[in-house]
């Protein structure tokens, strides 16, 4: 599971205490709710699912695959249903080969999610194993279902607006630049990536 309200606090207290922009930011927009979603091959799906559509057209689609493959569209199911049958439910073809690509390397045991190597760099070459996986998707999951500590998904351009703001900066950080701002913030970049969404989400800032 993600990063728990007390761990949020506790992290985003310890990096104010260090840093003025920060302490400043935390006093204007206060705390960010968790962001959690549960372990496992369903939120990865869910993920592929949502990629590049909208948030109620994701949600039609999974209701729609989950009354054709049962409760959290296990990937046995997924792996035998048809081209069409996906089709119906809102599956394009490069995202049903998303999906089997995914549903496979669980399948074949290559990909077991409940033990992702410790090391994050080595648990983010294995998800983005899956066709349709990135950087960021699989960053995002680390953040959100493992509530892994110091996550940082610099080419997000919500954290990049989000830290543009908290510093003041005259215009958005790149990439680049977005990683190296955050480097003092180690170990605890995961509770600042949350912390940016929500500053960017709020009129405060």
């Amino acid at each position: 599971m993600g990063l728990t309200a007390q761990q949020l606090k506790a992290a985003l207290d310890a990096v104010a205490a260090k840093d003025t922009d920060i302490a400043r930011a935390l006093a204007a927009v206060s705390y960010p709710e968790p962001r959690i979603r549960a372990r496992g091959y369903a939120t990865m799906l869910r993920t592929i699912v949502g990629q590049q559509v909208s948030v109620a057209a994701a949600a039609s689609v999974w209701a729609k695959l989950e009354a054709l493959l049962g409760p959290a569209c296990p990937a046995p199911a997924l792996i035998a249903a048809s081209f069409d049958e996906l089709r119906a439910c809102g599956l394009s073809r490069q995202k049903q080969g998303y999906a089997r690509s995914l549903a496979d390397l669980i399948l074949s045991g290559e990909l077991v999610l409940e033990s992702l190597p410790q090391d994050d760099e080595e648990a983010i070459a294995l998800l983005t194993r899956v066709k349709g996986i990135g950087r960021w998707s699989a960053e995002i999951y680390l953040l959100f279902a493992e509530g892994r500590t110091d996550i940082w998904p610099a080419g997000d351009l919500a954290v990049q607006e989000g830290l543009g703001r908290i510093k003041q900066l005259p215009a958005r950080p790149n990439e680049k630049e977005t990683r190296a701002l955050a480097e003092a913030w180690r170990p605890h970049r995961g509770a600042l990536a949350i912390f940016t969404w929500h500053a960017y989400d709020n009129p405060a800032l």
